[in-house]
């Protein structure tokens, strides 16, 4: 891969992605997959002004080998010196990157309870440390190839030609060329214009409806912002959370949708790929799934907790996207939810609510947000996908037609 465009790449990522600013500290979470582009990394870091930048690498064979020798009395241990850590962050708020490299196949063959039950344990342990850094810190999710995703994803091909064509498609979806700074700038642009027009028709309803047997009805909440591209903290600090993104989304209240939708691609969850879903919802709860494969990992997927039955975000993304036209399933939720439009199965955004990044977890409940240990996306987005908004006077716009924008 030319040097030049991973330069360019880490330049976006620190600039645009978690926007590094003078004496802050940031926190790098990635695999030891592509150790050379992560010093690129932490040196423009440097570069735009970090005080401190700390690198926390993880291995996927190594994460497999924990779940398959360790107990699970073991696994769902949250050891002091992790908790250390989360007040650490909670106090300090460092700016995090997290660069995704992850196998697909890395769990496949492990226990899916083992790993369910030890999700369920952890996650209920570090949850009050992660909600007290919501909306607080910056943050963003990008990704580099590892040989097994490369694999994966162009199963034909020699390993070191699949790693090139994945870089390739990475950067692509990415919008990275010598200009990227600049492009970013623009697609925010595009994409909060979208999320000014959604937010003046003051929506109620969104109704899904496509060939594929998907009918679907969920309510929003009045006065509860849609996101786009560019986000920033409470103290106004701006960060782009993913990239690469095309979608602007919202959070829907928690507990009132009706009908069915359709997977429109494979989700790929805990090292298992459910295919040819759909789910079910009454009374906006999930009351019945089905899949042609994997249908049990769906099931349990649904059951985590509580609030993991029910809706924490409705995204809306055009079926030409840039990512839709490269023709792959990438197998990683940041790049196939850009595929399509997409929901999202459990916690939802209290960053969106009205004064939410003051409100505790009970209070942005009480307001009609959804909680969870869970955030699953899964993309529903089809070419003749249709979409109508209903505001809260009664007045009906089209928002979705033929799979793409019609506002």
């Amino acid at each position: 891969m030319d040097l030049s465009k991973l330069q360019q790449y880490a330049k976006l990522l620190v600039k645009v992605g978690i926007n590094v600013e003078k004496d802050e500290e940031v926190w790098i979470n990635c695999g030891l997959d592509q150790v050379p582009f992560v010093r690129m990394v932490v040196e423009e870091a440097y570069k735009a002004g970090a005080k401190k930048v700390r690198v926390r690498f993880s291995d996927n064979k190594i994460s497999r080998y924990h779940y398959q020798y360790m107990s699970l009395r073991e696994l769902q241990k949250v050891p002091e010196y992790s908790i250390a850590e989360y007040r650490y962050m909670v106090k300090h708020l460092p700016s995090m990157l997290h660069i995704v490299s992850d196998d697909p196949d890395s769990l496949k063959g492990i226990s899916q309870a083992k790993i369910a039950k030890t999700s369920m344990k952890v996650s209920k342990k570090v949850k009050p440390y992660r909600n007290k850094m919501d909306g607080n810190y910056k943050w963003c999710i990008a990704a580099v190839p590892s040989a097994p995703w490369a694999k994966k994803v162009f199963p034909g091909v020699e390993e070191t030609e699949a790693v090139e064509k994945l870089w390739t498609a990475i950067l692509t979806a990415s919008r990275v060329n010598e200009n990227s700074v600049k492009n970013w700038e623009k697609h925010n642009k595009t994409l909060i214009n979208h999320k000014n027009l959604l937010e003046k028709l003051d929506l109620q309803y969104l109704e899904y409806s496509a060939s594929n047997g998907t009918n679907f009805k969920v309510e929003l909440m009045k006065n509860v912002a849609w996101g786009a591209g560019i986000e920033k903290t409470s103290d106004g600090r701006f960060f782009n959370p993913n990239i690469p993104t095309e979608e602007v989304f919202t959070s829907p209240k928690a507990g009132s949708c009706e009908g069915i939708v359709y997977s429109s691609k494979p989700l790929s969850y805990q090292g298992q790929l459910i295919e040819d879903f759909w789910v079910k919802f009454k009374n906006g709860k999930v009351v019945e799934v089905g899949a042609k494969k994997n249908q049990k990992q769906l099931e349990k997927m649904v059951k985590m907790d509580e609030g993991a039955s029910m809706l924490g975000e409705c995204a809306l993304v055009p079926y030409e996207s840039p990512i839709q036209q490269t023709g792959l399933l990438f197998y990683e939720t940041l790049f196939d939810e850009n595929a399509a439009c997409h929901l999202a199965l459990g916690h939802g955004f209290k960053e969106l609510l009205p004064g939410g990044d003051k409100m505790t977890t009970e209070e942005a409940k009480a307001f009609g947000l959804n909680d969870s240990m869970i955030h699953v996306d899964f993309m529903i987005g089809t070419k003749d996908l249709k979409v109508v908004g209903t505001s809260f006077n009664g007045e009906k716009t089209v928002i979705f037609e033929n799979g793409t924008w019609a506002i």
